[in-house]
């Protein structure tokens, strides 16, 4: 067993660690200023930001671009899922980072979809431009209606009518459907409600300038509105589409999700972890520069004993995700479920525990926004719900773990979720 990162790894991650010091955290509060300049001058926080459009070029320049989709030809700077993690890990440190590498969510999960399962029409019209970064992209999945943790209760419908197909639904949180350069949705509905559970949903490809779409609102994530990429509220109204914009078939759905739902639920993974490192970062930082009856902070024990858990977890998590990142390279996401759904309760669920603690060594400023501490927190705890939430992940955990010893009769597939 090597616990070395790869050669290629090491040499990105020196320089995925230089590109973040030069041009990421000294640019963290002029990024938040010009976001809500825009609000004030231009009346519109909708508006793609100068900075990172003038940081795209120089990733591209130094070959940090694309590192997430594998075995691609038309992305052959792709990573295997094991030499990523520890680079989508550095990027996850600050939340807009990741645009400027064209490894940012949803796209990302949305152009591994194209790539395993649209044709080459779907894929020189929205893959190639994605890979460019040229346009961005949405998955519609999450209803306000139903309980969505469960898939198989989405109603929107996706209706054969002649060469086309109508599709009518009501979606919400929607993620990157705010951002004007949203270009193509990807959507998830039922094209036979009658058909076993797991065979009446599909996806199809979605312009989204076609007529019948209302983007009703931006939702607010704790009172953040993470512009100008967002998370919307859309209504489908008798929106019409070619039927060759369907993926792989009527009733493909979940095989199409359960496809797409090992990288995408990794990538939030080793984010996650890139997250709780900077909190306990800043953390040490702040404990060590305050002194408190009598020391320093960081000298108090019950602050040490909270930063030695927090070392622990954080190297737990990290580990269990490597191994993970390494099964899903080796044998295939099926086979990795188990840990799959491992991580995708333990590195939100670590994250939270230190930005907890990160933000109460802060005091009142770990709330404010001199810190990336709060605005951190409402982003990791929504994960907890966008990816899950905890118990679907914990449920299919245990399934699989009482399969080795009964037969349950159940399904022990990856649960469905937006990832």
């Amino acid at each position: 067993m090597n616990f070395d990162y790869s050669d290629r790894c090491q040499e990105l991650r020196s320089r995925l660690l230089a590109f973040m010091d030069e041009h990421i955290y000294p640019n963290e509060k002029a990024f938040k200023q010009e976001v809500d300049r825009n609000g004030v001058e231009q009346g519109n926080r909708w508006i793609p930001t100068e900075l990172i459009e003038r940081l795209k070029p120089l990733a591209r320049q130094q070959g940090l671009w694309n590192l997430f989709l594998p075995k691609s030809a038309r992305a052959p700077e792709g990573l295997s899922n094991l030499d990523y993690a520890p680079l989508c890990e550095i990027m996850g440190r600050v939340v807009w980072a990741p645009e400027v590498f064209n490894c940012a969510a949803p796209d990302t999960g949305n152009m591994e979809t194209i790539e395993r399962y649209g044709t080459e029409e779907h894929k020189t019209r929205w893959l190639e431009p994605l890979l460019r970064g040229d346009i961005r992209s949405a998955f519609a999945m999450t209803e306000p209606n139903v309980a969505s943790s469960d898939a198989t209760n989405i109603e929107t419908s996706i209706r054969r009518d002649g060469d086309d197909y109508l599709i009518n639904g009501h979606k919400w949180w929607i993620s990157g459907a705010g951002d004007p350069r949203c270009k193509i949705y990807i959507v998830m509905g039922k094209t036979d409600p009658g058909a076993a559970r797991h065979q009446q949903q599909s996806m199809i490809l979605v312009p989204a300038d076609t007529p019948g779409i209302t983007v009703v609102r931006p939702l607010p994530v704790f009172g953040y509105d993470d512009a100008p990429h967002g998370h919307c509220e859309i209504l489908f109204e008798n929106v019409r589409v070619p039927a060759s914009n369907l993926l792989l078939g009527e009733g493909r759905g979940f095989e199409i999700a359960q496809g797409r739902l090992g990288p995408g639920r990794i990538h939030h993974c080793m984010r996650a972890i890139g997250v709780a490192e900077r909190a306990l970062e800043l953390m040490c930082k702040r404990l060590n520069s305050r002194v408190a009856f009598g020391k320093k902070v960081s000298e108090q024990g019950v602050w040490r004993e909270r930063i030695a858990d927090c070392r622990i977890k954080i190297d737990t998590a990290r580990l269990l995700t490597l191994k993970t990142a390494s099964l899903m390279d080796t044998v295939g996401n099926k086979h990795a479920q188990a840990e799959i759904a491992m991580i995708k309760v333990l590195a939100p669920n670590v994250a939270q525990e230190v930005l907890d603690m990160a933000i109460q060594a802060h005091g009142a400023g770990g709330v404010s926004d001199d810190f990336p501490l709060a605005s951190q927190w409402a982003g990791n705890r929504t994960l907890r719900l966008a990816d899950g939430p905890d118990e679907v992940h914990r449920n299919a955990i245990a399934k699989l773990e009482l399969a080795k010893w009964i037969t349950l009769g159940e399904d022990t597939s990856l649960p469905v979720t937006r990832a």
